[in-house]
């Protein structure tokens, strides 16, 4: 069921109904210079785009973090198994401990990443 062959009411956000006829208002909004064709219909407000320098400065964090977590931490665990008994670690402490960091890691730079963006 399309809203060309539907005889009821069709809501268009950001059409007037002024008495004209269907045609007219889709072109009165497309028309008006102020509006942009990229903004939200509810409050005309731009949205917001990628950014133009690529990952910024919190993508590259995310990244960084990332590597850390998923190939040198486990890479160092991997070609030095004994370096958490060196620490002076036990082998239970160092096997809860271990994984538990870069997990750490991972949700504060996601949760921090995500605030600075709402910041925005």
């Amino acid at each position: 069921m399309s809203s060309e062959t539907d005889e009821g009411y069709v809501h268009r956000p950001g059409a007037v109904d002024d008495g004209d006829s269907e045609e007219d208002t889709d072109t009165d909004a497309a028309a008006d210079p102020d509006v942009e064709a990229d903004s939200d219909p509810e409050t005309r407000a731009p949205l917001p785009g990628p950014e133009p320098t690529g990952f910024g400065n919190r993508g590259w964090v995310l990244v960084a973090t990332v590597v850390l977590c998923f190939l040198v931490v486990p890479g160092v665990i991997y070609l030095r198994p004994a370096l958490p008994g060196e620490a002076g670690l036990s082998f239970i402490v160092a096997m809860l401990v271990l994984p538990l960091l870069p997990a750490l890691l991972l949700g504060l730079t996601a949760v921090w990443s995500m605030a600075a963006s709402r910041r925005r």
